[in-house]
């Protein structure tokens, strides 16, 4: 089983357990809370026949991967999955984040920028807590989304006519993603 090694806690390394398959252009499945790489067993055969190489991993805490202590925030989870792509020496590579995956995704942008990124891909991803609250001094003013849920309350959404046109149901096309 392969591992990289990420950090240290005291005398032992805190390894992440990951799967490489396949050859072609690279893509890394990170998965949702509280699953693991296995959450994408589904996914992994489809993509391998299309052509693709597939990197799924258990992030620290999950799975297969190191319990650590410490190192339970996003920072982290971006940092360790940059560890993981040097690594594997990926390049032009497609980041897809399922749920929590998708603030790493988010995240691994915002601080290592989009250099050998070909295309990030974002599923049923958790959105940060914007409210500015005592504990969250940076978010926004509450102000700004009394507009906004008026506008996008259940009676005004059966009422406007442009209602029709949103869709609740989740898609996902792994063409788009291409």
């Amino acid at each position: 089983m392969p591992y990289v090694t990420v950090g240290k806690e005291n005398s032992g390394n805190i390894e992440l357990y990951y799967e490489d398959h396949g050859s072609g252009k690279p893509i890394v499945l990170i998965h949702g809370y509280p699953l693991s790489g296995a959450s994408w067993e589904k996914q992994v055969p489809v993509l391998l026949k299309e052509g693709y190489r597939v990197v799924t991993y258990d992030r620290r805490g999950f799975g297969k991967s190191s319990q650590p202590s410490t190192g339970y925030d996003y920072d982290a989870f971006a940092e360790d999955l940059h560890e993981l792509i040097a690594h594997l020496k990926l390049h032009d590579f497609c980041l897809v984040g399922f749920s929590m995956g998708g603030g790493e995704v988010a995240r691994y942008l915002g601080k290592y920028g989009s250099k050998g990124v070909s295309k990030a891909v974002i599923i049923s991803g958790v959105h940060p807590y914007l409210l500015k609250t005592a504990d969250n001094p940076e978010g926004v003013d509450g102000g700004v989304f009394a507009g906004s849920r008026k506008r996008w309350s259940p009676t005004a959404m059966r009422s406007s006519p442009s209602s029709s046109r949103i869709s609740t149901t989740p898609t996902f096309s792994w063409e788009a993603a291409k």
